[in-house]
Parts: C-alpha cells; sequence; structure tokens
C-alpha cells in the first residue's frame, strides 16, 4: 500500500503480535538514524497508533505493546506530549575586534555577511570564479551565497547533488581546467565523503605531476564547530584529519574582519584550502568590515593580547572563550594571559606561539575537537621541542571529550571558560 505523506497512515485493527514487533524495529531506526524531524515524528504516529488499535481490537500483543509505550518514552523528544524544547545559550560573549582603517570604508556585517561579502568581490573581480554546491543558488542554509545567483547567474553560481565526493571532485577538475573554483560543503561534519578526493587527489596533484599541472584555485568553504543544539551531526571539528596532510592549506577565522580576509587570500593562494567557518559566529559576530577586497596573510597568528604569565593559543569560535579567561584570571588572580589566534592551523605558525612561550613560560592550548589526535598535541608536541628549558610547567590542553558530540550534554561536553580557568590556576601553583 503506497502512503499518501500528506496524510497520517491509517492502520488496520486486526494488528498482529508480528507487526507490532516489526514496526517497533522500524522506529528504532528512525529514533537513532539522521533523519529529519518530520520523519521521526511520523513514525511515532504510526506506532502510537499501532498500539491504541491494538488495545482497542483486544488484540493480546502483551509485552509488544508494553514495548512500543517503552519506545515513546526513550528520550524526552519522544514524548506523546508536545514539549518545547529550550537552547542553551552561548558559553562565550562575542566582543568584536576595533573596526580596521587600512582597508578602506566599512560596514555593519555579521559574519555570513563577510562571507557574502567576499565570494562577491571574488566574483566581480574574477570572471573565472564560479561557487557551486549544495542549494547555495538559493543562498544556502546560512545565507551566505543570497543573491550571487540572481547577481552573477546560474552558470557562476549553482546547485550540485547531494554528493560531497563529486562536488570536490568537480572542484579540482574546474580548478585544474583554470577556473577560480569555490566549493561548499553545506556541513564540515559532512566532508568525510570527500576525503579521498581532498587528501589522494588535490592535495597531491601538483606534487604527482611534477608541477606540471596543479587544482591551487580550489577553495572548500564548510561551517564548522559546535552551536549549542546540533548534536552528532552538526557539530564536529574536523581540521585535525586535515593538519596530516602536506599539500593543503586549513584555516579558521575568528570573526567577520579575519573571515573575509582570510577567505579572500584562501581565494588568491595557489594552493588548495580548506576555510572552516565557525557557524555559531554566522549571526552573533557582528563587525564593522570593510566593504572592498582585502586579504590577511595565512600561516600568521596574531597575538590579540599582550601578557607576561601565560600563553593561551586558540582558534576559530574558542578565542572568544579564551578572551573571557584571560580577563578572569587578570582579575581574580592577578595573572597576565597572552592570547594568540593561530588562525592557519597547516601550515601554522610555530615561531609566534614559540616566541611568546619562551616569555611566559607557561601554554595553554584549547580547542572543541576530541583531545586525542587533535592538532593542541602536535602544538605541544612542537613547543615542548622548541621551548623545554623554557617551560615552567606542563602544557595544558582544555579540548573535547573523546566521545561523539552529544546533544543534550553540549554544555558538559564543550571546553567552557571555567575548564580553562582550572587548568590556568593549575598551570600556576605548579
Amino acid at each position: 500500500m503506497r502512503l499518501n505523506p500528506l496524510t497520517p497512515p491509517t492502520v488496520s485493527t486486526n494488528y498482529s503480535p508480528f507487526r507490532v514487533k516489526r514496526d517497533a524495529v522500524i522506529i528504532i531506526f528512525f529514533l537513532f538514524s539522521p533523519l529529519t524531524t518530520a520523519m521521526a515524528a511520523a513514525a511515532r504516529f504510526l506506532l502510537r497508533g499501532a498500539v491504541s488499535k491494538a488495545s482497542i481490537a483486544n488484540v493480546n500483543v502483551g509485552a509488544q505493546s508494553s514495548f512500543g509505550i517503552t519506545l515513546l518514552r526513550l528520550s524526552p523528544n519522544c514524548s506523546s506530549k508536545t514539549k518545547t524544547q529550550r537552547r542553551n545559550a552561548a558559553h562565550f560573549t562575542y566582543h568584536p575586534d576595533p573596526v580596521p582603517t587600512e582597508y578602506g570604508p566599512t560596514t555593519k556585517m555579521n559574519l555570513f555577511q563577510s562571507v557574502t561579502s567576499a565570494l562577491d568581490n571574488t566574483l566581480a573581480s574574477d570572471p573565472t570564479a564560479v561557487i557551486f554546491g549544495e542549494d547555495v543558488a538559493f543562498g544556502g542554509v546560512f545565507r551566505c551565497t543570497v543573491g550571487l545567483r540572481d547577481k552573477y547567474g546560474k552558470d557562476r553560481v549553482f546547485n550540485t547533488p547531494l554528493c560531497e565526493q563529486g562536488i570536490v571532485g568537480f572542484g579540482i577538475g574546474a580548478a585544474v581546467a583554470g577556473a577560480t573554483a569555490i566549493a561548499e560543503i553545506q556541513f564540515a561534519d559532512y566532508i568525510y565523503p570527500a576525503f579521498d578526493q581532498i587528501v589522494n587527489e588535490a592535495a597531491k596533484y601538483r606534487y604527482r605531476s611534477g608541477n606540471l599541472f596543479d587544482c591551487g584555485n580550489l577553495t572548500i568553504r564548510a561551517p564548522w564547530g559546535c552551536v549549542g543544539h546540533g548534536s552528532l551531526y552538526h557539530s564536529q571539528s574536523p581540521e585535525a584529519f586535515f593538519a596530516h596532510c602536506p599539500g593543503i592549506k586549513v584555516v579558521i577565522p575568528r570573526g567577520p574582519v579575519q573571515c573575509k580576509g582570510l577567505l579572500l587570500s584562501c581565494i588568491a593562494d595557489q594552493n588548495p584550502c580548506i576555510f572552516f567557518e565557525p557557524k555559531i559566529l554566522y549571526r552573533a559576530a557582528v563587525e564593522q568590515v570593510p566593504t572592498e577586497a582585502y586579504t590577511i596573510p595565512l600561516s600568521q597568528a596574531e597575538v590579540i593580547q599582550e601578557g607576561s604569565d601565560v600563553t593561551l593559543v586558540a582558534w576559530g569560535t574558542q578565542i572568544h572563550v579564551l578572551r573571557e579567561v584571560a580577563n578572569m584570571a587578570q582579575e581574580k588572580l592577578g595573572v597576565s594571559c597572552e592570547l594568540i589566534d593561530l588562525q592557519t592551523i597547516l601550515p601554522w605558525d610555530t615561531e609566534t606561539v614559540c616566541k611568546s612561550v619562551a616569555k611566559t613560560g607557561r601554554l595553554l592550548i584549547s580547542h572543541e575537537a576530541p583531545i586525542t589526535g587533535g592538532f593542541a598535541a602536535e602544538i605541544s608536541s612542537t613547543v615542548q621541542e622548541q621551548c623545554f628549558l623554557n617551560l615552567e610547567a606542563p602544557i595544558a590542553r582544555v579540548c573535547g571529550y573523546d566521545t561523539p558530540f552529544p546533544h543534550i550534554f553540549e554544555p558538559f561536553y564543550i571546553p567552557d571558560k571555567w575548564k580553562c580557568f582550572d587548568a590556568i590556576k593549575k598551570l600556576i601553583s605548579y
């Protein structure tokens, strides 16, 4: 029987124990698979209807009916009663950077608007530039490409099938042919199907051809990091996977001004670049951003705040957490912290970080990704090798746990300011 998706399914009153078991298996699949809310709701409706009908018809299903009711109570989201979910407040306070004066006139933009501005500048100045990905033609799920198709045409801003491997593979081919290819992966969590294309093709194209061919004009954008309610498949920070791959560059901005300048640098760079955008900042981060095109050098960390006692290193959203931590340490402990935004993960600025650690003697590194094998480990190893005699305490890492990214337990998972503050106290008292 084919069901009309717009109407609730009907359930026969002759509901056998076998069918109850079958639908129980189906609902388990729905509950624990990354399907849409509508599909899960439809599945729960079916099971509730089945249990109700079986009860009315006096079908002797016994344990099966009880099992179905138990399934409905597996989580708060599976309750038969409608509940309003409360989203957690951001775990940081965003403080905008000073208005830049060296790049010309500015206008107020949030982070996704700064992305749009950078892409607009590129399309206007480079006739070979093309933007493609899932849903980019109408603006994308985060509105980063809104209006660009209407302005530049469907041949330069266009949708692709839902196939990340195909998106990046197409981008490699376009870049090799001479186009400036800007691909969007809708979420960084879904970049893994394209891993082979990025690591085995894009990163090695120049090397394996002896510099006869390259795809250096390829830039891959992707929303990245936790957002407060993203759970397993919309919260990941996969930068460390790509930091192990020579031949590409990995960049993560902390705000709108850096976002536009670094994105334009990635697009202009003659190497394939992965540009991760902290999606929690898309609307939360607002700054005065230059309207004209400008670039910020890659592989150059920025010392945001100078200090003398502890060096704090992070990138993306975590910079704003550590900015608060630095203020707390100064107010409560009298500890002066030097805050560094790494900005480029690969290749990273070892000189700036090691110079700071040689001065302070202490280092704390923080990121949202799991601690084991995270990029903090690479920084820690390098600093230990180059600054061993300058260290006054073991290097501290405050990162995510070695678990999948949780949903309701996100506040306990993220490396918030209290965890980082406790780490500073341990560094000072060592």
